[in-house]
């Protein structure tokens, strides 16, 4: 049976942190549904794409269009075995529904494989499902992380960390790591 995964997210999510887990959960066989509130299925949002070239913080470019395959007033979280919340803008934003932060609690309260990467740790911290954990995050969230009672674990930019149910990681360099952790905690097993 395939592993049902929940992504949420909003216009101006990373482009690359909801295009690569999203196309590789699906390559292994998850069935995977994209979401966002106020839109529904056959919708879009927009994209950034967010570069590390020297500069003191990342560089923002605008990225593709994402089409949506569920419509967000339509779910219901009991259905879906993990969720996936991709950084870039959209956390900050998503984060002010209540109905985001009530599917987000589900997972935590039901122990199911949650992944969060950049500036997704702001969806957590919202919920209020942090306290007491450790989890990564972009450098810049390592305040809201501590903030809503975790440790903010600073770990190079291409590494994940698993704890509990929640895998989490800095930024899209971390996408080999962060994905095979979950993949692990969702229970799959791949050899070749």
């Amino acid at each position: 049976m395939s592993k049902k995964i929940l992504f949420l997210v909003g216009d101006y999510v990373e482009d690359y942190e909801v295009m690569v887990p999203f196309q590789a959960l699906a390559a292994v066989g998850c069935a995977v549904e994209a979401a966002c509130p106020g839109k529904a299925a056959g919708e879009v949002i927009r994209t950034s794409v967010h570069d590390f070239e020297g500069d003191q913080t990342y560089s923002e470019k605008r990225g593709h269009n994402f089409a949506l395959n569920k419509t967000f007033d339509e779910i219901n979280e009991a259905d879906y075995d993990g969720l996936v919340i991709p950084g870039g803008r959209a956390p900050e934003y998503i984060r002010l529904t209540p109905r985001v932060l009530e599917i987000t609690r589900h997972f935590f309260e039901t122990n199911k494989p949650v992944a969060v990467i950049c500036h997704g740790p702001q969806v957590l911290a919202a919920a209020g499902v942090l306290k007491g954990r450790k989890s990564t995050a972009y450098p810049a969230v390592g305040p809201d992380v501590a903030n809503a009672g975790a440790e903010y674990v600073s770990i190079p930019v291409d590494s994940a960390m698993t704890e509990g149910n929640l895998v989490s990681a800095p930024a899209w360099p971390a996408h080999p790591d962060w994905i095979a952790q979950y993949l692990k905690l969702l229970g799959a097993k791949i050899e070749f």
